[in-house]
């Protein structure tokens, strides 16, 4: 018996990975939270699964226990995590309990909200010249935060930012960056990325907050800020560049033998 991480994706059934689908398939019990994974996701599932459990109104312990049910019956358990499990999954917890439980249990990776929100604005989050890192974090509120993390520490690094969970706290976010990035830095924030009513607000530190809230947002919207959300201004690539490009993309041939 195995329970399975599955990163169910941003919300577009379509962006679960095939083996995340495949594995589901396979589970007689199936765990997801429903406010945040659209049930669209279990459709391949929905007549043969012996139980489809959503978490979002049960606490960790009766979760642990639906497992633990599993586990004694040798049934195997997919639990889908929005996203990317290893993100902001709050699997951590549920792992722990299973190891003092002596369960088995794999994860399998998921297509993340930055990798969806990227898409849906069309941008590439790493242009050269420009920014070469991005930094994922939340906002602090009740999760206790070291001081080395805290969100003007993160900004000296001018690199992109992507700020889960903080929508609600935008005005606090804008005031503590504009320092580092200035007011004319671009913001986008986008609203459940991949869902049938996905939506965004693109402005700058100047005036998203007021755009923000003109939109309603006030949960399951991603933050993104860094100048590669509008900038025009960058090198090319070395990986197509005529004189460098057959380093990295040539193919590694074998030796074959002809026989005549």
């Amino acid at each position: 018996m195995t329970v399975y991480f599955i990163g169910a994706g941003p919300g577009d059934p379509e962006l679960m990975t095939l083996k995340g689908q495949r594995i589901l398939q396979q589970c007689p019990v199936v765990l997801y939270a429903g406010s945040l994974i659209p049930r669209e996701v279990l459709e391949s599932v929905e007549t043969t699964a012996e139980k489809i459990i959503d978490t979002s109104c049960i606490d960790l312990e009766q979760i642990t226990a639906h497992m633990l049910q599993a586990h004694a019956k040798g049934q195997d358990v997919a639990r889908l995590q929005c996203g990317d499990p290893a993100l902001y999954g709050a699997i951590g917890e549920q792992m722990r309990r299973l190891d003092a439980e002596g369960v088995d249990y794999e994860v399998i990776p998921g297509v993340s909200a930055v990798a969806a929100s990227a898409a849906y604005l069309k941008k590439e989050l790493t242009l050269s010249g420009v920014s070469q890192t991005i930094i994922m974090t939340r906002y602090e509120g009740k999760t206790p935060f070291p001081e080395r993390e805290r969100l003007p520490q993160l900004a000296q690094s001018g690199a992109t930012l992507a700020i889960h969970l903080g929508v609600t706290r935008i005005h606090k976010i804008v005031e503590e960056l504009i320092p580092h990035y200035g007011e004319d830095c671009p913001v986008a924030v986008c609203y459940r990325s991949s869902w049938p009513d996905q939506d965004k607000v693109t402005g700058t530190l100047k005036d998203i907050v007021a755009k923000v809230r003109e939109k309603g947002f006030t949960r399951t919207a991603l933050i993104l800020v860094g100048h590669v959300l509008d900038s025009d201004d960058f090198a090319d690539s070395y990986l197509y560049d005529k004189d460098q490009a057959h380093v990295y993309r040539r193919k590694q041939h074998k030796p074959q033998s002809i026989e005549n």
